[in-house]
């Protein structure tokens, strides 16, 4: 996670949008920076994270007990709360 992002105010906005516990939603996040770093770059310096692709991975946890429905929720909470910060986007 960038250190532009105040963890505790994303954990807040996250749980609050989701209904899930901050504890859950910070594991998710935690595999969710596993999963991207373990991706690869292209020419550009860019990692193309398919979605499914991380939500398969991060379900797939055997610390995760939550369904592929909530943690795309987190997910996409997230995306949209990063956007909102100017600190990500999608790649056409």
């Amino acid at each position: 996670m960038s250190d532009k992002v105040n963890e505790q105010e994303l954990l807040a906005v996250l749980a609050a949008e989701t209904k899930v516990d901050p504890k859950l939603i910070k594991l998710v996040l935690k595999h969710e920076q596993t999963f991207i770093n373990n991706a690869k770059a292209n020419s550009k310096g860019e990692v193309d994270i398919d979605h499914d692709d991380l939500v398969d991975y991060v379900t797939a946890q055997r610390d995760v007990k939550l369904d592929e429905l909530t943690v795309e929720n987190i997910l996409e909470a997230e995306m949209d709360y990063l956007m909102d910060k100017g600190l990500a986007g999608y790649i056409d």
